[in-house]
């Protein structure tokens, strides 16, 4: 018999891209140190808002003036990968020690097991999701795809044919791990191509050549599915796995605070958003 864990689920509800990322650091530095139970962290957007990867530096990756008039966020991810529009979608967060049930510890292992849940999940919808057989680092395809997250699978991501319908990105530090992804209950392609860069006159060509590879849940759900109901499936998916036994709460007042400072020093920096911070920069000093 499996001994199940505490664990902290945490409803964060909508809040700023740049309040978002860091408090996901800030209770990555708690599981980190012993400070904190791991944690299940579900959380919204508002504004809407696009997170680039933390070493995407391509030109182009985001058009920052198209989401100023459109009233979108953009804000960098403390994690790897590629362009993401956080709309209407499932953003979750997962922080745990690296070995930990239900963890085996590798990499590779760990993301397996949360896409596991993940594809519980979808299949209570009637959704029939696999595992991508791609390969991290792959090829970056072409035009806005070459930018676009959901339009390049990689390993242990779900994957409806040719589809890709979550996305994922993991940083490890002290022992722990943070995977934050998100599944899209709906996309807006040509919101999207638009963001992305997409000259007026190319957006349908574009839209076509998303269209051909990002998926979403109602894009295969026999039913539409509300946000609600994927959330509180997902949430009990995740409490059945071995070790693991889910207790509301809230972020600490310390906790707030902390990623409170955070997001001002660092995620809401321009400099930090752009990639081009100097060497020196307390930002990236504290990062790398």
């Amino acid at each position: 018999m499996v001994v199940a864990s505490p664990w902290r689920l945490i409803r964060s509800g909508p809040l700023a891209g740049a309040f978002n990322m860091a408090l996901d650091q800030v209770l990555l530095d708690a599981v980190a140190t012993g400070r904190s139970q791991p944690v299940l962290r579900l959380y919204r957007w508002a504004p809407a808002t696009v997170t680039v990867g933390y070493g995407q530096r391509r030109p182009g990756a985001v058009d920052h003036d198209a989401c100023l008039r459109l009233g979108i966020d953009v804000v960098r991810r403390p994690t790897g990968g590629r362009t993401v529009l956080h709309d209407r979608e499932m953003t979750y967060a997962v922080i745990a020690p690296q070995r930990s049930r239900p963890f085996p510890g590798a990499l590779l292992d760990n993301y397996r097991v949360i896409a596991g849940v993940l594809r519980q999940t979808l299949a209570a919808f009637g959704v029939a999701a696999e595992l991508a057989a791609g390969r991290r680092g792959g090829s970056v395809g072409e035009g806005v795809r070459k930018h676009a997250c959901f339009s390049a699978p990689a390993l242990a991501e779900l994957v409806c044919g040719r589809y890709k319908v979550a996305g994922c990105a993991q940083k490890r530090q002290g022992g722990a791990f943070l995977q934050h992804g998100s599944v899209p209950v709906e996309m807006d392609l040509d919101l999207l191509c638009r963001l992305l860069g997409g000259a007026p006159e190319r957006l349908p060509a574009q839209r076509r050549q998303l269209a051909d590879s990002v998926g979403w849940l109602n894009r295969f759900s026999p039913v539409p599915v509300p946000l609600d109901q994927l959330e509180a499936a997902f949430v009990e998916t995740f409490s059945r796995q071995p070790g693991v036994e889910l207790q509301p709460g809230l972020p600490t007042a310390e906790e707030r605070a902390r990623a409170e400072d955070l997001a001002a020093s660092r995620f809401a920096d321009p400099c930090w958003r752009r990639g081009d911070l100097p060497v020196d920069s307390p930002a990236r000093r504290d990062y790398v």
